[in-house]
């Protein structure tokens, strides 16, 4: 038996589509999907006959849930054991593999044809990358979107930090620091989404992009989204976490009044302090530009596989799953502003993330 391509890719009535295809990791990337990707991606911006690219998910449960975790679990433990540097984490797997998936991220950031992300289901970490960039965003009533890195002692990639810095009210600081799920609404309520289409339409959606429009498709499938769940906690989320420290926002949410703020104490007290720590300050001290964020992104993911917080994470979660890491801090409060310079601190020459020109459409037609 000859196992599928992990993308998959088809063309039909000028719609090209993009299709991710291992379906019992729930569309996990890895590095020869993402190199697929960006291969059919510049492809189908220099085909004339291609007027509009649609990313899917195969399988019933999601769009993506990220990357290969297991994989990165094996660098960060050896990494983070044996004294490396910044020269033996760029050399690694996870690095190369990073270095071309944030450049991916860059290219669906700028496509230049119509780009339109099915994010239904489970979209997560790098399914976010390849998807919350794109110019058209499709939510469903079964979307359950998160940037969950602070669950392992990570910190958001893949632009997450360039997107959830820009959500008005803290609730972007509040999504990247609880790792908590949006629902499609959500996702639309925080600017991470364009337009919400129940799941049952979806096919019928796709087909009408090729039949008629993409404008056309929306405006016939395109509903007002149900009420955002996060809307309605927008007053003490702003005020929370407006916070200067992850202690303090932890102590504002304890005493907020509420029972989803108490229990958002709770979420975030007991995640990594470090990685706590260097989201905030990626959060508000965003970069202006994508590119520019990206490049960041790469440092402090190199220096996360060197801090013993981001094995630790993965294996209490994903590998033992006892859900009991061991984090480098006991307390919030002890973190020092030196250990959260070290992620940002520039990378020695030549390890620095270089971002790709853009795809270009053909305009010999």
């Amino acid at each position: 038996m000859v196992d599928e391509p992990s993308v998959l890719s088809t063309i039909d009535a000028g719609v090209a589509t993009l299709t991710l295809n291992r379906p019992k990791s729930i569309n996990a990337l890895d590095h020869p999907m993402v190199t697929a990707m960006d291969e059919l991606l510049h492809g189908w911006a220099a085909d004339p006959q291609v007027s509009a690219v649609v990313l899917v998910g195969a399988g019933e449960r999601g769009l993506c849930a990220g990357g290969d975790i297991v994989a990165i679990h094996r660098d960060a433990s050896a990494l983070s054991s044996s004294g490396a540097g910044d020269a033996e984490a760029a050399a690694c797997p996870s690095a190369l593999f990073w270095a071309d998936e944030y450049r991916l991220n860059a290219d669906i950031a700028r496509y230049p044809k119509p780009y339109v992300a099915i994010m239904d289901g489970i979209v997560m970490g790098g399914g976010v990358g390849v998807s919350a960039h794109a110019n058209t965003r499709v939510v469903t009533d079964r979307t359950r979107l998160a940037m969950p890195e602070v669950g392992i002692g990570f910190v958001p990639d893949v632009g997450g930090t360039h997107l959830l810095a820009r959500v008005p009210d803290n609730l972007g600081v509040y999504a990247g620091l609880t790792a908590g799920q949006l629902s499609g609404a959500d996702a639309i309520e925080l600017g991470l989404a364009d337009h919400y289409i129940p799941a049952a339409d979806l096919g019928a959606f796709r087909r009408a992009i090729g039949e008629t429009s993409l404008d056309d498709a929306l405006a016939k499938y395109a509903q007002e989204p149900p009420e955002s769940k996060i809307a309605g906690q927008r007053e003490w989320i702003s005020q929370a976490f407006a916070a200067d420290s992850i202690a303090e926002i932890i102590d504002r949410c304890s005493t907020a009044g509420t029972d989803d703020a108490k229990k958002t104490a709770a979420t975030i007290a007991g995640k990594s302090p470090l990685a706590l720590a260097v989201t905030l300050r990626s959060l508000r001290q965003a970069e202006p530009t994508l590119p520019e964020t990206l490049k960041r992104e790469f440092r402090v993911s190199l220096r996360s596989l060197l801090n013993p917080d981001m094995a630790e994470g993965i294996r209490a979660q994903v590998i033992d799953k006892d859900r009991n890491p061991a984090w480098r801090h006991t307390d919030h409060t002890a973190v020092t502003p030196a250990e959260v310079d070290a992620f940002f601190a520039p990378l020695p020459d030549g390890l620095e993330l270089v971002i790709n020109p853009a795809p270009q459409e053909d305009s010999s037609v």
